[in-house]
């Protein structure tokens, strides 16, 4: 990890201040940028702007708490490259000095030891509780810089400007944090909602294609799960989806975000719903886990888990005949993976009892009836789980 910005001394932390405020005074918007999409969570209320040329006037569209004086920008070294001094320029015309994290551009980034740290840096600045932390970058960023924010102080305020497809359309919103254990993905974490996701659909066309493919697997269960049209729209135009079109990114996006909008508004600690959004997950996350976070991008994993998903449902008769197909060959058409996995079902089984909806007799699994249409079941058998995992091999 390396650090730059300045790192002077500040006021110490004052634990008797009050909840951080936010300056929400209304700020000029472009006339031609789609409207945001609102996250409405009473006072935590907050808005993700999805668009090209979001970043654009990044400035105008920050929430800054109103007794700030700094911010913490957690970045990774390849976006620091492109998008830092922008950021830095923004936050500096709000008044704040601005310190910068860097933090490794992997998976394996999200571990105690890089969180460690995070914590360490932002003991040296010194951050108080009443500033700011900025995640810049995707969705390792997000939820590292977000579950650090969570915790430091016992809560600073976290704007998150992904910089992926994946953390656009998913990690961004919604406020789970958290980092990894080698015994699973996101077992540390903590919900913390963002002031705001400023989502610059105009730089995804910059990202190696395989990050994007990697994206359109997480894109498309927002289709599986309740919005059809996204399938329609991938289906009809996968080529441009992968290329980077903005405007089919940006509808793409943007009908995911107000997808998952609205079902963290109805159940923010996914005591319900929001499970739903875990969809393809289950076996995804397993997935990651046994090949050590190193071979498989999390959309990637997605994709395997969304095939196995597929072929669960139809097998136990709850999903219309041909879901797993129509899976099969959208995902292909992404370049995405379908198959090719060959993991030893004990093992992939002894992984899934560390899932977070893990009962005491087994894991649940969101399935679809069809497009459009998910919920959630109880364990199936063991033996129909151990085809299922044999037939992605």
């Amino acid at each position: 990890m390396t650090t730059t910005g300045p790192g002077g001394s500040s006021e110490p932390a004052n634990e008797g201040t009050p909840e951080v405020s936010l300056d929400r005074s209304p700020r000029p918007r472009r006339s031609s940028a789609p409207p945001p999409i609102s996250v409405e969570l009473g006072e935590r209320t907050y808005e993700v702007v999805v668009g090209p040329h979001a970043l654009d006037d990044l400035g105008t569209r920050l929430p800054v708490p109103s007794q700030a004086t700094r911010a913490a920008l957690v970045t990774n070294p390849t976006v620091e490259a492109l998008y830092g001094e922008v950021v830095r320029t923004a936050l500096s015309e709000r008044g704040l000095e601005v310190d910068t994290i860097e933090v490794p551009d992997a998976e394996a980034a999200k571990s105690l030891e890089t969180l460690g740290e995070v914590y360490h840096r932002m003991a040296a600045i010194p951050l108080r509780r009443q500033d700011l932390v900025v995640a810049l970058g995707g969705g390792v960023v997000g939820d590292l810089a977000g579950f650090a924010a969570a915790t430091w102080n016992r809560g600073v305020a976290v704007a998150q400007i992904p910089t992926t497809l994946l953390a656009q359309v998913d990690s961004a919103v919604g406020g789970k944090t958290g980092i990894n254990l080698p015994e699973g993905k996101n077992l540390v974490g903590a919900f913390h909602q963002p002031t705001v996701v400023v989502a610059d659909t105009g730089i995804l066309a910059t990202l190696p294609e395989r990050e994007r493919r990697a994206g359109l697997g997480e894109v498309a269960k927002y289709g599986f799960i309740a919005d059809p049209v996204v399938l329609e729209l991938l289906e009809s135009r996968p080529d441009a989806a992968i290329a980077g079109d903005a405007d089919v990114l940006t509808e793409v996006v943007r009908r995911g975000v107000a997808v998952k909008a609205e079902i963290v508004t109805s159940d923010e600690r996914e005591s319900g719903r929001r499970a739903l959004l875990n969809y393809g997950h289950t076996i995804g996350h397993a997935i990651e886990a046994l090949t050590d976070y190193a071979v498989y991008r999390h959309g990637e994993a997605v994709a395997l888990g969304m095939v196995a998903a597929a072929r669960l449902g139809e097998r136990m008769g709850v999903s219309e005949d041909g879901l797993a197909d129509r899976t099969v060959a959208l995902l292909e058409r992404l370049g995405l993976p379908v198959g090719g996995v060959r993991l030893d079902p004990a093992e992939v089984r002894q992984a899934l009892t560390r899932d977070k909806k893990a009962q005491a007799d087994g894991v649940r699994f969101v399935l679809c009836r069809t497009p459009g249409e998910a919920f959630v079941v109880e364990a199936p058998s063991p033996g129909l789980l151990d085809e299922v995992l044999r037939s992605l091999a």
